[in-house]
């Protein structure tokens, strides 16, 4: 006779709770008589996990609604916009992000910090996003909200399951731990980092829309380096030690310009922000800094400037070159491009596109290649809806005290 696990009927349980607010969550204002056709329990069983959840906090009642069928309509539902929030952090080259957001994936704080990191110290940068993170947890709570835990965004290499950096060379931080370091209210909170291009993919799989049927692509994002988030059949691919998705270090060139990684010849020395605007023959100076400078390429590429789309062109075929090495191994459907590439897309993706039909091995299946849909708060985003996730995937640990 089989062996029934002692725990079996509390997951169920468990997770038939976790099914119903997912089932609210991708709906909108829902009935009951809707979620349990969405996720194929009977309307009796859905009624009592309903309940459950309407006394633990995590869903209100906003009255009458559409039942999906025949019969009355029953009272909508809808996550609660009180309770457990996710805080998402992004430690950018040269910038701070801090928001929380609620349950319904609703961003109800925000702040960001638009001073460099660069040269700063990981004990200084640390402490300024600890007074972030104060602060949104502040303006979240007088909103109703208590933050379920922090994650963090960072441009570097991330050890699995750790929240230690191994090395982020634009940052200059090595083996650097956050959780030893965070101080105010982060510290007392369940802590995730992660690479900010990781964060950014899994933004873009979890927010770009229920019509997106986007669950095999590569997330390019790019600031002074170039990151790759990869999610094959809906999964995020972080590798074995979690460094996979270092597309910026994949050498385009090996006998090209050294890389502050140490090899030679690597992406980001061609496509880069930093690689893009020296060739341009842009500095970056004065108000504004890199954004402005990216701003003046732009104007430039737009006015017909000859060295400006040349560093545009030049960059576009190193991305190519990558990124059809990485489509010939991975087989992703699309090619999804963040953070300042976004801006950029207009000149770089003709000599883009131009490399992956020449270079992967089925020119009749090139994977489409797009703007991200989520935007520059890509990686902030990302980090917040993983904590909001893992409440979803196990409430009742965050429900409130009766």
């Amino acid at each position: 006779m089989a062996v029934v696990p002692p725990n079996s009927q509390q997951e169920m349980r468990r997770r038939n709770l976790s099914r119903v607010l997912y089932a609210v969550a991708g709906a909108g204002p829902v009935s009951r008589a809707s979620i349990a056709g969405r996720i194929g329990l009977t309307r009796a069983s859905v009624s009592t996990l309903v309940e459950e959840l309407l006394r633990a906090g995590f869903l209100v009642e906003l009255g009458p609604g559409r039942s999906g069928g025949v019969g009355r309509p029953g009272n909508a539902l809808a996550l609660t916009g009180l309770g457990p929030c996710g805080l998402g952090a992004e430690i950018g080259v040269d910038h701070l992000t801090v928001c929380a957001v609620d349950l319904g994936g609703r961003v109800r704080a925000r702040i960001g910090d638009e001073t460099p990191n660069g040269e700063a110290g990981p004990d200084s940068v640390l402490r300024r996003l600890s007074s972030l993170v104060d602060r949104v947890t502040t303006e979240a709570g007088a909103a109703g909200l208590r933050p379920a835990g922090l994650a963090v965004a960072v441009p570097g290499l991330v050890t699995r399951s750790s929240a230690n950096v191994v090395r982020a060379p634009n940052l200059g931080w090595y083996d650097t731990d956050l959780g030893a370091r965070l101080g105010g209210p982060g510290a007392s909170l369940p802590l995730t980092v992660e690479n900010e291009a990781n964060f950014a993919a899994l933004a873009e799989l979890w927010l770009a829309g229920e019509g997106s049927a986007r669950r095999d692509f590569i997330h390019v994002s790019a600031e002074v380096g170039i990151g790759a988030g990869v999610v094959i059949d809906g999964e995020l691919l972080r590798g074995t030690r979690g460094f996979a998705g270092e597309l910026g270090h994949v050498p385009v060139q090996p006998d090209g310009p050294r890389c502050a990684c140490g090899g030679s010849g690597c992406l980001e020395q061609y496509a880069g922000e930093a690689a893009l605007l020296r060739a341009a023959g842009i500095a970056v100076r004065g108000a504004g800094g890199r954004t402005a400078a990216l701003a003046r390429l732009r104007a430039r590429a737009s006015d017909g400037d000859e060295a400006a789309l040349r560093a545009l062109r030049r960059a576009g075929r190193a991305l190519g070159i990558a990124l059809a090495g990485a489509a010939n191994l991975l087989d992703p459907r699309a090619v999804l491009l963040g953070g300042a590439l976004t801006g950029l897309a207009p000149w770089l993706l003709p000599a883009l596109e131009g490399e992956l039909r020449q270079r992967t091995t089925t020119p009749g299946n090139v994977p489409e290649v797009a703007v991200s849909a989520v935007g520059s708060d890509a990686p902030s985003l990302g980090a917040a809806h993983s904590v909001v996730r893992t409440v979803l995937n196990d409430p009742l640990p965050y429900a409130v005290a009766h």
